[in-house]
């Protein structure tokens, strides 16, 4: 299939669907496990999707030494990814339609901060694989989300790539990384007042039409 159409690349959580629900019942459960106090709420989750793994660390266990965090981090992973397999994530409306009209024209790609896998169990889960031509995460590189989007863009080649996500993390990471941004407000975060806007996904297939 020739795809000749301008590069569209999404974040994850709060862009293409919300796992908060589902993870936050996985990571309480971990909690329990590690007999760590808990539990912890979806708003919880919600509140540090796009945030690096240190960066969950500081904000839900600052209680935790990083050596701690790391152990535990491992065993919630684990079982957010159980979870996620058996139970799935709420797509928002729209979502898996305009993907599949989407990638009939345009290249599209994943960049997340979220753990290596977590991408795949989604793709898996919601039957989308055959709509993106590559993905990429914090959890596979290490690397800043800015640098990933930069990273995935050169090895395709892309100069004029359209990045879609729902928080001023997403909106820096765009800038870094020389991508417009387009800003989904349906999401968990904030972008400036001047971000282009995104009312609801399926509005982004007319948005790219025109």
């Amino acid at each position: 299939m020739v795809q000749s159409g301008r590069p569209l690349v999404f974040d994850l959580d709060g862009t293409l669907w919300d796992s908060t629900e589902v993870v936050a019942r996985a990571w309480s459960a971990a909690l329990h496990e590690a007999g760590l106090p808990g539990p912890v709420t979806a708003a919880d989750i919600g509140a540090v999707m796009g945030l690096t793994h240190e960066q969950i660390r500081l904000q839900l266990f600052p209680q935790l030494d990083p050596a701690l965090w790391e152990a535990f981090s491992r065993l919630a992973y684990q079982r957010e990814e159980e979870w996620i397999r058996r139970e799935g994530g709420v797509l928002y409306p729209g979502v898996a339609d305009a993907l599949r009209s989407l990638s009939r024209n345009h290249p599209l790609a994943i960049v997340s901060n979220c753990q290596r896998g977590y991408i795949e169990v989604f793709l898996e889960w919601t039957g989308l694989v055959d709509c993106f031509v590559d993905w990429e995460c914090h959890g596979n590189t290490g690397l800043s989300k800015g640098e990933n989007l930069r990273s995935l863009c050169a090895r395709h080649g892309w100069v004029q790539a359209l990045y879609v996500g729902d928080t001023s993390g997403d909106e820096v990471a765009a800038a870094e990384a020389g991508c417009e941004f387009l800003f989904a407000e349906y999401g968990f975060g904030r972008a400036s007042s001047d971000a282009l806007r995104l009312s609801t996904f399926a509005d982004l297939v007319e948005r790219v039409a025109a």
